[in-house]
């Protein structure tokens, strides 16, 4: 089959561009279709296909500022010519699923998200913005979810990468959507050897909805240590002199798979959409004690490779902290973890995407 993969947007090398790798393995010989594209900021696999991009590329410091164009990217989408192509695969947690396939081609959107800033997320954007940011989002954002959802009608079939997301189509555009874990690097991980140390680990940006605030403050109130792992904002004068948490910054694939390798777990107290971190620190054989909610329900298998905690609070993280050293013998089967991880491998992800597209021929 002749194959287009439309991607939002190629500036990073992240989970959607792992996603992206990995089709293109299913189908070397596709095209893609991007808004922004910067060959030095993507994987050599990524380079080696043909890759259209729209006007948006040659907007003035597109390659920095590519969300700031996120009103103009519907329309520019008008622009991919996608005749001939049968089979359209659009990567989507921006504007990608809004192409005009072939009328006989089969569109299938690979949804990580709906989009987060028009929906679920608005009002935290919102205030989280600028004045002129507000002044635009307050007249663009009507007309926007009316495309949004208008824009659903051009795919046949959704898959996404978990419950929480499906869901979230289900509501957003009415359709229902086949979970499809994304694949994970977990052989990497999974070469490291359990030492664990006295300390606690959370790894992220430190952005709001990641709540690092709660694993900090939990330890901070039961007096246990943790390692803070991850670029953003820190408060390090409020907590520093605790001598309790300690802040590493970003760090290297390699430093964060040994601080799996040594800590006692991870802790998640954010909700996302999947989360690439607890598969990680399961690979690793790290327990993991999340909030119960958001793609966590699919990643963390309770009792065996981690825990969950009810309210979005420091009070129920460390009644979870509580609970998994009373029981922390339970968390050392390193085959346990390997079972539940291999189900995010590169493989499984290919196999499931084959077996989609495999039943729409035989339709």
């Amino acid at each position: 089959m002749k194959t287009a993969i439309v991607h939002y947007w190629l500036v990073n090398m992240r989970g959607g561009e792992k996603v992206l790798e990995a089709l293109l393995e299913l189908y070397p010989q596709a095209d893609i279709y991007t808004h922004v594209y910067d060959p030095k900021a993507v994987s050599p696999l990524i380079n080696s296909h043909r890759v259209y991009t729209s006007r948006i590329n040659w907007l003035p410091f597109a390659k920095k500022l590519y969300q700031k164009y996120m009103p103009l990217m519907s329309n520019a989408l008008t622009e991919f010519d996608l005749r001939g192509y049968d089979l359209v695969i659009s990567s989507e947690s921006g504007p990608a699923k809004g192409v005009v396939p072939d009328p006989d081609a089969y569109h299938i959107c690979f949804c990580h998200s709906p989009m987060r800033y028009l929906w679920d997320m608005y009002h935290e954007y919102f205030k989280g913005a600028g004045a002129i940011t507000r002044f635009f989002m307050k007249r663009l954002i009507p007309s926007l979810r009316i495309w949004d959802v208008t824009s659903a009608n051009l795919v046949d079939r959704f898959i996404t990468n978990s419950r929480y997301v499906a869901k979230r189509i289900g509501r957003y555009y009415n359709r229902e959507a086949e979970v499809v874990y994304v694949p994970v690097d977990t052989e990497f991980f999974s070469l490291s050897e359990r030492r664990p140390e006295d300390f606690y680990l959370f790894f992220g940006q430190l952005v709001d909805y990641k709540r690092a605030d709660i694993a900090i403050e939990a330890c901070v109130q039961s007096g246990r240590k943790l390692v803070v792992a991850g670029s953003g904002k820190k408060d390090t004068r409020r907590y520093g002199k605790s001598g309790l948490v300690r802040f590493l910054g970003r760090v290297s694939d390699e430093e964060i798979r040994g601080l799996f390798s040594r800590a006692r777990a991870l802790l998640f107290p954010g909700i996302e959409d999947l989360g690439l971190v607890p598969i990680e620190a399961n690979a690793a054989g790290c327990p993991v004690i999340a909030f119960r909610k958001g793609g966590a329900l699919d990643t963390v298998k309770e009792n065996v490779t981690g825990l969950f905690f009810d309210e979005q609070n420091a009070a129920s993280l460390i009644r979870a902290m509580d609970r998994f050293e009373a029981s922390e013998e339970n968390f050392k089967n390193r085959e346990a973890f390997t079972a539940q991880v291999g189900q995010f491998s590169k493989e499984a992800f290919k196999e499931r995407v084959s077996r989609i597209i495999a039943e729409r021929r035989r339709i």
